[in-house]
């Protein structure tokens, strides 16, 4: 297949709004692949070479791609410039500049043009940018005008077609039945092995049976499972039965990889973290395993107190440069409470109780990891001692387990639940809400000079967001300033496709990509008919940038909406 046909149908997919067409789309474009290069289409949909787990950058800054458009059309800096101040986009400039050269249109199949970009992001080293300006622009050079346009897009991180993984997998159910009847299947699958391309390989070769060749593994991370809200310790107990409590750490989730000669670690939105710990480099004398995969929240110590730290602290450890400095300013330590994986063994379906005791068979000398401390109860009263004692700790409160649980990967039920401050204790709201950032105003008075004076913030409904309140307080001025730094990497010239219902006096002078999660607090919920999420945080203050969570991971609208029927009972 050509790239140029695929072009088509990214124009396709860039103009409509609407999921299920979105689908077809998709679908119709997987029918027309081959086994070989389906992947291959599927990570260059996606805007990358790879899966998200890899650690792959194109590395590609706007001035670098402005070089590579002038030097393959002959056009200058100044003009490139000007079109994409004009456009607001370097891929539409890349179009514009095409047709003023007419050149002829040229066809390269998605093969090669992976391969180009696959080199591309592999170009590394002593004159690299100079290297990767002539791959950029040979590539321009061989592809027709509309192709042009996404080909400058991907290595900008700006392909921005409107469609998430998960949509991806509607669309191979829709290849294989027309509907999206296998969706359940594709998704367990994905969130043990989180690798689209993969996937559509094995379902093209072998149909939906080729879902049982995707299986766990040590390099490729596995979904997080994670908690659910249930207000009160009685209601836990009695939804749940017998449960481990363990404390609720306020610090970075880190699924661990270990096979002798190498370790590999991810985060719960899939980011390969590996560089940013170094010392767990050294704990193959920590592990009775050959081959394993632990589940940890690494915390940070205070080096002359020996306590743990907050949040924001731990993440200083989350860079790219000066590791070791920071490795130094910030140790850290690996609190583990599951195994998912163990020499050869998938543990997944394997309850909860005997999990522990094969972690803490494999656990020794407990010096970087430390197993992570445990009680088992069918006590309400039990529970709610043990969660109040975290709290003393400094800790966030307990996480609460059904003891006979399997691990449910990226899953999002009743078989983990957070336990925080009892609801109907204050009068504040009890749990925080991780939100997306849509959009911000660019600020009056003192904020003007900020660029930014407020931001709106939405959550998850679906592949979609909605809105559920602005904040402009809680923001230091530091805090402002970074904001407008990250949201201008991110704004997008109109409304994300993915943002729906979106009131028009919430309209924001900068829309931005769905790609930053921040923490929120407040005094209440309270019911809404002009936030899309029908319910606003009311008082809303920010917390903090959760930069360990992917938009992916935000606070459902139905967990909201449950937030404020538990505060309603609760008579808040």
């Amino acid at each position: 297949m050509f790239f140029s046909d695929l072009a088509v149908y990214f124009k396709k997919l860039e103009d409509t709004p609407s999921r299920n067409t979105m689908t077809e789309i998709l679908a119709q474009v997987f029918s027309e692949a081959s086994p070989n290069e389906i992947s291959r289409m599927c990570y260059l949909l996606q805007g990358r070479v790879g899966p998200a787990y890899d650690a792959i950058e194109f590395g590609i800054a706007d001035k670098f791609m402005i070089r590579a458009i002038a030097q393959a059309y002959g056009a200058s800096e100044k003009e490139v410039i000007t079109s994409f101040k004009k456009l607001g986009d370097l891929g539409l400039a890349a179009e514009s500049c095409y047709h003023v050269l007419l050149h002829d249109n040229k066809h390269e199949t998605i093969s090669l043009i992976y391969d180009r970009m696959y080199a591309l992001a592999m170009c590394t080293g002593q004159g690299s940018q100079e290297k990767k300006i002539s791959l950029l622009a040979d590539m321009l050079c061989s592809v027709n005008a509309l192709s042009a346009r996404y080909i400058a897009r991907i290595p900008l991180d700006k392909l921005r077609l409107g469609f998430s993984d998960m949509t991806m997998l509607d669309s191979l159910s829709w290849m294989l039945s027309k509907d999206k009847s296998h969706r359940e299947e594709l998704e367990r699958a994905y969130n043990v092995y989180p690798d689209i391309g993969y996937i559509a390989q094995q379902i093209k070769e072998y149909g939906i049976k080729g879902l049982s060749r995707v299986k766990a593994k040590v390099g490729a991370p596995i979904l997080a499972a994670l908690c659910q809200r249930i207000p009160t310790a009685d209601a836990m107990i009695k939804k749940m039965g017998v449960v481990a409590v363990e404390p609720k750490y306020d610090g970075v989730r880190v699924q661990i990889h270990y096979k002798k000669g190498s370790i590999h670690t991810y985060s719960r939105n899939l980011e390969n973290t590996t560089a940013m710990f170094p010392e767990l480099a050294r704990i193959g004398s920590e592990l009775d395993a050959d081959e394993v995969i632990l589940d940890s929240e690494a915390v940070g110590m205070d080096i002359k107190t020996g306590k743990l730290i907050p949040f924001q602290e731990t993440m200083t450890r989350k860079r790219k440069h000066d590791i070791g400095v920071a490795q130094s300013n910030v140790p850290l330590r690996f609190f583990v409470f599951d195994i998912l994986y163990k020499n050869g063994q998938d543990l997944l379906s394997t309850p909860l109780s005997k999990r522990r005791l094969l972690l803490e068979k494999t656990l020794k000398h407990q010096k970087i990891l430390a197993l992570s401390p445990q009680i088992v109860t069918d006590s309400a009263q039990t529970l709610r001692q043990y969660h109040d004692e975290q709290l003393k700790k400094g800790l966030e409160g307990a996480v609460v387990k059904k003891w006979e649980s399997p691990y449910e990967p990226g899953r999002r039920n009743y078989s983990w639940v957070k336990f925080k401050e009892e609801e109907g204790k204050t009068g504040k709201l009890t749990d925080t809400i991780d939100a997306v950032i849509m959009g911000y105003s660019r600020g009056e008075g003192k904020r003007s000079g900020f660029g930014i004076g407020m931001f709106l913030v939405g959550v998850r409904q679906g592949d979609s967001y909605v809105t559920v309140t602005k904040i402009g307080t809680g923001v230091s001025d530091e805090l402002w300033k970074e904001f407008h730094t990250k949201l201008h990497d991110i704004k997008v010239s109109r409304q994300p496709k993915e943002y729906v219902n979106v009131n028009k006096m919430f309209t924001p002078d900068v829309w931005v990509a769905p790609k930053i999660v921040v923490e929120i607090a407040g005094d209440d919920l309270t019911r809404s008919s002009t936030h899309g999420a029908g319910v606003a945080v009311r008082f809303p203050r920010l917390v903090g940038i959760r930069t360990d969570k992917s938009s992916q991971e935000a606070t459902t609208v139905q967990e909201v909406r449950t937030m404020f029927d538990n505060q309603k009972q609760s008579g808040i």
